[in-house]
């Protein structure tokens, strides 16, 4: 785990000075995109996403705030994928030269980057499991552990409620499933009490109960590990 100093966290959050606000449905990179930017979410919600052939829409991640769009375009350079906006959001476009400089300055911020692009792979592995190998029911489930977790760890979780900015269509996309079958899924997880949704707000009254029956296992997502938000 990187231990930065106050110093050092002031020049991360000087990042902030790059920041642009994004409206909701925006395309913030699309797929084959040479970016000479990197994104970091600062408010709000994005999403990495595939357009199949067909039309048909692959989510494969949410982003949160605190987490970087793109970190692997210092390596590969080219977009495989598009990310966008679910809601409003403020993102810091920072220029990849930037980022070099402040790595050449403070190299705990590589080992915080790393850190970064780990747990975003975690994350990968953790979906290609929930979807080749749970039902839809523990799917959700499962999701829905995720995102508390994960916006528990940035502080945006008070008293087992979050913002969770997601319609039924995005979390099928998400899920591999159709939007009448994640329909007849969240009615099950209000009926057993499991989720109660407000408002596009989320209050799990039982997290221990949910991780239990999704099978969720928050070590994946490092908690340990440095966040840049």
């Amino acid at each position: 785990m990187a231990d930065l100093s106050d110093k050092q966290r002031d020049v991360l959050q000087s990042l902030g000075d790059f920041a642009q606000t994004v409206s909701a449905d925006e395309d913030i990179l699309r797929q084959g995109d040479r970016p000479d930017h990197l994104h970091l979410v600062l408010e709000g919600w994005a999403m990495r996403y595939h357009i199949l052939p067909n039309g048909s829409r692959q989510i494969s991640a949410y982003l949160l705030p605190g987490d970087f769009c793109d970190l692997h375009v210092m390596v590969l350079q080219r977009m495989d994928h598009s990310i966008a906006t679910l809601t409003p959001a403020k993102i810091a476009y920072i220029p990849i030269g930037k980022i070099k400089e402040l790595t050449a300055q403070l190299p705990e911020l590589t080992q915080a980057l790393w850190w970064a692009t780990l747990v975003d792979e975690g994350v990968m592995r953790a979906w290609i499991v929930n979807l080749g190998r749970r039902t839809a029911f523990k799917r959700a489930a499962h999701l829905m552990c995720e995102l508390y977790a994960r916006m528990k760890s940035v502080g945006l979780v008070t008293n087992e409620e979050f913002a969770l900015p997601l319609t039924q269509a995005e979390i099928a996309d998400s899920l591999g499933l159709t939007p009448v079958h994640i329909n007849r899924v969240i009615q099950r997880l209000r009926s057993e009490n499991l989720i109660v949704f407000d408002r596009q707000h989320i209050t799990i009254p039982n997290i221990a109960r949910l991780n239990a029956i999704s099978g969720f296992d928050p070590s994946y997502l490092h908690p340990e590990h440095v966040r840049l938000g």
